[in-house]
This record gives C-alpha cells, structure tokens and sequence, in this order.
C-alpha cells in the first residue's frame, strides 16, 4: 500500500510532485498558490482532480463550479479545463490509463516519458 498526507506534503509552488507512476494511472500532488491556474488544457487520459486543501474555480463542460476541500471532479479524454486557485489550494491530480491513447509516448520515436 502507498500514502500520502496531501495536507502536509512539502511541495513547492510550481513544482508539480508525481506520487506514482504505474501501467495503470499517474498520480500528482499539486500546490496551486492563491490567485494562480492550470491554464485551459487537454490530456490524451481521463483526468481526475481532487482538492484536497483550499478552494478552486473548475472550468469544463461548459460550466465553472467552486470546488473546496473534498471535492473531486472528472474530465474525459481530451475534454478541455481549467483550474484556478481562488486561494492557495492542493490538488491531487490522477491521470488514467497511464498512457492514454494518442499520448506522446505511444507515437513511434517515444516522446516525453514524464509528461506532455
């Protein structure tokens, strides 16, 4: 089994932590500083956003919805979001399958293997 305190992790601002990477999903710590965003974007996996301190605005789906501790939001393959911190907020980050398909790394040549 692995754990981890998100609450207490030390994590840096801008400095994305990977918790785990396996067959099967990707798993990242986020510190989201008050005022700041993960900027409009699509990943080729299902992404799953949990708050796990803080509060954020989730834009997706054509909608933008306040999120707080505890919340969890989905977003399918290739979905278009955003996320922004309406105060200093961690974020836990779960990206599923790891690779999903059209993911850099299945193309012929490799690619990035730690990110997009």
């Amino acid at each position: 089994m692995d754990s981890w305190d998100i609450r207490s992790l030390e994590l840096e601002a801008h400095k994305p932590k990977v918790l785990k990477t396996d067959g099967e999903a990707r798993v990242i710590a986020i510190n989201l500083p008050a005022g700041e965003k993960l900027d409009d974007h699509q990943v080729h996996e299902r992404a799953y956003v949990f708050v796990a301190d803080g509060t954020v605005e989730i834009d997706g789906g054509g909608g933008t919805q306040t999120a707080g501790p505890g919340s969890l939001a989905h977003f399918d393959p290739n979905e278009r979001h955003e996320v922004r911190a309406s105060d200093d907020a961690r974020l836990v980050l779960m990206l599923a399958p790891w690779t999903g398909e059209g993911h850099s790394r299945d193309r012929a040549g490799g690619g990035d293997p730690g990110g997009r």
